[in-house]
């Protein structure tokens, strides 16, 4: 550990803080962090923590839930440049729009949304568990929001609705090739190919399973295959590979977010010297906005 890691970890104890890490963070931000995880993990260990000041290593749209779960705590975002492309590819108005032209289809929002569009929904779900809080509604014509690819791979297990899908997209995962997969598997024909469900329709045909990321890890960990193509964020190879040393990971050429890797260690001890960036909401986005999210946090517990 060097003395910058040390250094955080000496703040982290001093400001009671609790360090979440998204699995797309710099592998140096997830050596510091508390815990690391996809969105629906962090989501959880935000809603659940003692600490008094929480520094979320992720894009804003995850900074702003753990927020809303814990108003009355410090939020910190190292670096307010850690956007989400996808988040802001769809507003309120717009939203209210579409809810008119389908009155009564109540609102999935994935995680990937602003706090005040979180507000206009229904219920959250994140890529793990999208199909299960699709199929637990009873109404037959849902709206999905924003990733037109995530709803597109709901509606292969969710036959008997209506998925009304907005235009939006994960500009990393939409990068990610048909044609640099069949190249990858051409030069490793015995690893297996796992993508994320933000992949194209035809990346996740190819695949031979689409996972949220937490989901490629425990599949990993429990398979009894050695080699595995992973169709997601190359940060992830560096979790994988500490709790799965024993396999041989290929990551994707190119698959990398900008947006998660403006956060760096200089930044995470710069929030917890200057106790800066705070997340600050107003009170009726996080009154209305924490209803969905509790609504998908309940979910999982059920199943």
């Amino acid at each position: 550990m060097n003395a910058l890691q040390e250094r955080v970890l000496a703040l982290k104890k001093e400001k009671n803080a609790i360090i979440l890490g998204h699995n797309y963070q710099r592998k140096e931000v997830q050596e510091v962090s508390d815990f690391l995880g996809d969105s629906y993990g962090l989501s959880v260990q935000a809603s659940k923590t003692d600490a008094k000041v929480i520094v979320f290593c992720g894009v804003d749209f995850m900074a702003e839930s753990a927020k809303i779960l814990n108003p009355e705590k410090t939020v910190l975002h190292p670096n307010p440049k850690a956007k989400c492309p996808m988040a802001a590819m769809v507003d309120v108005r717009s939203l209210r729009e579409l809810k008119d032209e389908h009155p009564g289809a109540p609102v999935v929002s994935y995680v990937n949304t602003t706090a005040d569009v979180k507000a206009e929904s229904d219920i959250c779900c994140t890529s793990a568990n999208a199909v299960k809080i699709v199929q637990s509604l009873p109404d037959k014509k849902v709206i999905f929001i924003p990733d037109t690819n995530l709803g597109l791979y709901v509606q292969r297990f969710v036959k008997d609705k209506e998925i009304i899908l907005w235009p939006g997209y994960c500009p990393t995962h939409v990068d990610i090739k048909l044609e640099v997969l069949m190249k990858l598997k051409k030069e490793h024909p015995n690893a297996e190919v796992l993508v994320h469900p933000e992949c194209t329709p035809d990346v996740i045909d190819f695949a031979d399973f689409a996972f949220s990321t937490e989901g490629i890890i425990k599949h990993i960990v429990s398979s009894p295959k050695r080699e595995f193509i992973i169709g997601t964020e190359s940060n992830m190879l560096h979790r994988l590979r500490k709790e799965a040393p024993d396999k041989i990971l290929y990551d994707v050429p190119g698959a990398t977010c900008p947006n998660m890797r403006e956060i760096t260690l200089e930044d995470v001890r710069d929030s917890l010297v200057k106790m800066q960036h705070r997340i600050e909401l107003p009170a009726d986005i996080i009154r209305r906005a924490r209803i969905p999210l509790e609504r998908m946090i309940a979910a999982g517990r059920q199943n």
